[in-house]
């Protein structure tokens, strides 16, 4: 049975993730997350109706005015969510690529196994981070293609690159 060397296990996990860090800070670094206070500002915020107390009345509540914050509110949150879903789905395609790079690095490099093994499995990942950030919003005809991109990669490269 061979022996665990857990120098090189130890390399292994902190390239899994520092790379990732590495990726997923650069990412915060240079591309900015769209932010809700820049499609809803605090003026849009519609609180619920107001409970009545006893000086207050029906008649003192303006349901026109409610109505009117309420259609604010919903269209700024749309354009919020429209942007979030923009921003993941670029996230999402930078992760893929990034990890899809690592994997295959990982796989081309001989001389030290430990750095192999963290590329490969930093770059996997790199891969289910970015699947899972942008997957809710993703249409299932872009979730089979990419699935199955990242298989017949996955069985590409263990076809050519490990040997039984």
């Amino acid at each position: 049975m061979k022996r665990v060397n857990f120098k090189k296990l130890i390399l292994v996990l902190g390239i899994i993730i520092v790379l990732n860090l590495f990726f997923n800070y650069g990412i915060k670094t240079f591309y900015h997350s769209p932010k809700r206070g820049d499609f809803c500002g605090r003026e849009e915020f519609v609180p619920k109706p107001p409970l009545l107390m006893k000086q207050e009345s029906v008649a003192d509540f303006d349901s026109g005015k409610y109505e009117k914050q309420l259609k604010a509110q919903k269209e700024c949150n749309e354009n919020y969510q429209t942007a979030r879903d923009l921003y993941n789905r670029n996230v999402f395609v930078f992760l893929i690529i990034t990890g899809i790079i690592s994997i295959i690095v990982g796989f081309l490099i001989t001389q030290a196994e430990a750095v192999s093994l963290g590329l490969s499995f930093g770059g996997l990942l790199s891969l289910i981070i970015g699947t899972i950030r942008y997957w809710s919003a993703m249409n299932d005809y872009l979730r089979f293609i990419i699935l199955s991109i990242a298989l017949a990669i996955l069985i590409w490269m263990g076809i050519k690159k490990i040997k039984d």
